[in-house]
């Protein structure tokens, strides 16, 4: 049966061994990684699949997929090591970026494709674990965006404040080299089976409103392959780079986070921060990637103090940089000292609040009781990411906003259907929504003044 404990284990011991080969060998390109992969190793990554998500262009639900895997596996595990597999095109569908008309592309491969690209990701992973360094956060094993702003929270913090140099790469999913990226996998990775297959991946066809086309750049973003070939390419491209040829040049302290394609760099010196700054388009250029002239910027993050007693205000007021859905701003604690405090980005609470406004306008008729449901399941998940300490007044405002967005839609039900605050509070009574809470604490009370 798949996933049993025995499969895991056996699985999990080859993976270790993978990585205890990788460290042992550093630089060194690995050859024999596909024969690992075997039907417990399918099985596996099966498990480890969404199987909620939509299916592909097949139509097959990853639930129709599981039923029938004792027939479907032998049959993939052959394709795959004969080199016979074809990818199969991922269907395109475009979802809501932010409020109004804009929009990302979000790739959807077939179940099986998923599975056999888990499997590989699995192999991948394993490896470049040995690789990636620490301030890579991105889609990696026990490695979490909150983790990322934890870095980054204490980096600042021990340094007093600094230069940090917003990244911003132009549309880096759709424009990201195969060519450069099948050179930079063969560094480390000489497999033919695993190199095969992820060529495969990279050409494969894409089926948008039914009509298929071949792009010649770039990776789908939502194939369960992109986020480990991002990685290594963002590795080779910026973290690698920065660790081993620009830090040793640097006069001052500087240290990097990224998460996948967003990465901040931060300096204790200026002129450092000015010299990245300007290397920087260069070093994207060689990789085929371009940097957003306005987003990719410099910011003044020293702390307020460092420059007078008092922070300035109106135009000269202390900046703030974005990361993560956070921007990152100076503030005085409870004991009068100057922290660096995260409230919810300006984009992303719009985004999220407009979202909500939405669904309850298409939602607007269904029962108050599974209107609630729903809204407090969307407003737990809310709190789960942006509830952090020091977060709470922005939790409390948008917690505010939901239930006037709910009111008012309620009241359009019908002409007849206005409904008073007085009314409305007694619904809240019956259906309470979640208060706002910090879940994560991402000050370490050693360093909390």
């Amino acid at each position: 049966m798949p996933g049993t404990s025995g499969s895991r284990r056996s699985v999990s011991t080859k993976l270790q061994r993978i990585a205890e080969l990788a460290r042992e060998m550093p630089g060194v390109p690995l050859t024999t990684l596909s024969h690992h992969i075997d039907i417990e190793f399918l099985e596996e990554a099966f498990r480890r699949t969404n199987k909620r998500g939509a299916p592909g262009v097949d139509g097959q639900t990853a639930q129709e997929y599981g039923m029938n895997l004792d027939y479907y596996l032998p049959r993939l595990l052959e394709r795959a090591k004969s080199g016979t597999y074809r990818a199969p095109a991922v269907r395109r569908t475009n979802i809501p970026k932010g409020k109004g008309k804009e929009t990302r592309p979000l790739g959807i491969p077939t179940t099986e494709d998923k599975v056999l690209q888990r499997a590989v990701t699995m192999i991948l992973d394993a490896v470049y674990e040995q690789e990636f360094l620490d301030g890579s956060y991105g889609f990696r094993p026990g490695r979490s965006a909150h983790k990322a702003l934890e870095a980054l929270w204490k980096g600042l913090m021990d340094m007093g404040g600094g230069w940090v140099l917003e990244i911003d790469i132009r549309k880096f999913f759709d424009t990201l080299d195969k060519r450069i990226l099948m050179d930079t996998l063969r560094q480390r990775v000489r497999d033919g089976v695993i190199l095969r297959l992820v060529a495969k991946w990279l050409n494969a066809g894409v089926m948008e409103e039914g009509n298929l086309f071949f792009p010649e750049e770039g990776t789908p973003q939502g194939g369960v392959i992109s986020p480990i070939l991002a990685n290594v390419y963002l590795h080779e491209v910026l973290d690698a780079w920065f660790e081993s040829e620009v830090k040793p040049t640097l006069k001052g302290k500087a240290f990097l986070v990224r998460f996948a394609d967003d990465a901040t760099l931060v300096f204790s010196r200026k002129a450092d921060a000015q010299m990245v700054l300007d290397l920087l388009p260069e070093r994207f250029g060689k990789y085929n990637l371009a940097l957003h002239p306005v987003k990719t910027r410099l910011v003044d993050f020293r702390r307020p103090s460092k420059r007078g007693s008092n922070p300035p205000k109106g135009p000269e007021k202390p900046a703030s940089f974005d990361l993560l859905g956070f921007t990152h701003h100076w503030a005085r604690s409870r004991k009068g000292r100057w922290v660096i405090k995260r409230r919810t980005a300006k984009d992303r609470f719009t985004r999220g609040l407009w979202k909500i406004k939405e669904w309850c306008r298409i939602h607007r008729h269904d029962w108050v009781s599974q209107q609630h449901k729903a809204l407090t399941a969307k407003l737990r998940g809310h709190f789960a990411y942006y509830g952090i300490t020091g977060n709470s007044k922005a939790l409390s405002r948008f917690r505010n906003e939901v239930i006037k967005i709910w009111r008012k839609w309620l009241g359009r039900r019908s002409q007849r259907a206005r409904i008073t605050w007085e009314k409305f509070n007694k619904l809240l009574a019956q259906f309470p929504l979640p208060p706002p809470i910090a879940i994560h604490s991402i000050y370490r009370r050693a360093a909390n003044p």
